[in-house]
Formats: structure tokens, C-alpha cells, sequence
């Protein structure tokens, strides 16, 4: 069946997680913390997605600015950083505006251009994603943003991809749903999307229900799979 909608992944799709920790350590300033930026960018993602899982689990939803704050505290704790307000609320603002990928304006154009609806669905809050949506100068190539926040849970939960048929009336056949994390793939795929990874780490498949349909190292490639 024809691809009607290109559904994507913010956070480690689009926007590059580690731009935050990155850009920081690049500031006048802070060497200290550009010696511990890596690993800062490593835990404070892993946190945040164990966050996402755990508290769906125990049914205890937060939106996910509070857990990219709490993985972000978390994640100082660990460095031995914990006590510099400042650095924190510097790491916060960035995060805001995280970088998007350089392939990212480009592809979207492309799809736009070919009919391709397109839409980020996204564990990210509202108010999270339109300030990235905004910083990266993307949302004129966007026909929506959705937000787990709709529906109060987070990814793989089936209710969170409901939202796509919900919004553009498409079968799941009809969407390439596009993310980074193979879990996400992996839940995409199982609910019956055609489904992208997007590996740019070079990691193996996650052994779970469902699978990518097409594995690429970067977002270059989308259009053509798309259009």
C-alpha cells in the first residue's frame, strides 16, 4: 500500500540528545564539565527513557519534562556535579532548543513537496517539542506534533500510535513511522506500521515483538523508502 504519512521520532530522530551536554562543554568557562559531558549525555538519556518505562509500569505518569529534569539530576549526582545550579539550568535551556540532525529541513522539504503528511509523535510534552520544533525551523514542514501527553502514557503503549490514525485517518500500512531507538521501531512495527531505524550508533536489532522493516544510518534515505 502506498505510503500516505511520515510519522518521526523527536528525541534521538530528529533532534541530536547529545547536543545539549555537547554544546555546553563548548562554552567559555567550562572545562570541568567538558570533561564529564559524554557521560553526562549518556546517563541523563538513559535515565530519561528508564523513567518513561518505569512509570508506566507503575502507573505514576509525569509529563516528560519533569523526567528529562529528574534524568538530568540523576545524571550530575553520578558526575559529582550535582551542586551547580547554574550548569543545570544552562543544560535545561539547551535541551530546549536541541539541534536537529543537518539532513532533517531537507528530507522534510522533500516529502511536503511529494503530498507526504507529516508529523512528529513524540513522548515529549507540548511545550518541550514546540520550542525544539521552533529552534530547529522545521515547523513549516510539519502538518502536526503529537504528544504522548493526549493520551497519558508513553511509548511502545499501542494508545500512543492510535493517535496517528486518529489524526490523519490512515491504516497503519499507510505510515512510515520513523525513530532511532529500537524499542520504538520495534513497538511501531508491532502495531503494524512500516516502520525505519534509523541506527546511527551501528547496534544490533532489539530482541522484542516486531522489527525495523528497513535499517538506515542516517534520515537521508527517508524520501526515497516515502516518496
Amino acid at each position: 500500500m502506498t505510503i500516505t504519512t511520515c510519522i518521526f521520532d523527536a528525541y534521538g530522530t530528529l533532534f541530536d540528545v547529545s547536543a545539549a551536554a555537547r554544546n555546553a562543554a563548548q562554552e567559555p568557562g567550562r572545562e570541568k564539565f567538558a570533561r564529564h559531558w559524554p557521560a553526562i549525555a549518556t546517563h541523563w538519556r538513559l535515565k530519561q527513557l528508564q523513567y518513561s518505562w518505569l512509570r508506566a509500569v507503575m502507573d505514576q505518569h509525569a509529563d516528560f519534562w519533569t523526567l528529562t529534569q529528574d534524568a538530568l539530576d540523576w545524571a550530575l549526582e553520578a558526575e559529582g556535579l550535582d551542586g551547580d545550579a547554574e550548569l543545570r539550568e544552562r543544560l535545561l535551556q539547551l535541551y530546549r532548543e536541541l539541534d536537529a540532525y543537518p539532513e532533517v529541513p531537507g528530507l522534510l522539504k522533500i516529502l511536503k513537496e511529494h503530498g507526504i503528511a507529516t508529523a512528529i509523535l513524540s513522548n515529549g510534552s507540548p511545550g518541550m517539542l514546540a520550542s525544539a520544533v521552533e529552534s530547529a525551523g522545521i515547523g513549516d514542514y510539519l502538518d502536526d506534533v503529537l504528544s504522548v501527553e493526549s493520551v497519558g502514557v508513553f511509548k511502545p503503549a499501542r494508545t500512543v500510535y492510535d493517535l496517528v490514525g486518529a489524526r490523519f485517518g490512515c491504516n497503519p500500512s499507510e505510515v512510515l513511522f520513523v525513530s532511532s531507538n529500537g524499542w520504538d521501531v520495534a513497538g511501531g512495527a508491532f502495531y503494524g506500521f512500516k516502520t525505519v531505524w534509523v541506527n546511527r550508533a551501528g547496534e544490533p536489532i532489539d530482541r522484542l515483538p516486531g522489527r525495523p522493516g528497513t535499517v538506515l544510518n542516517d534520515l537521508s534515505g527517508i524520501p526515497g523508502l516515502a516518496v
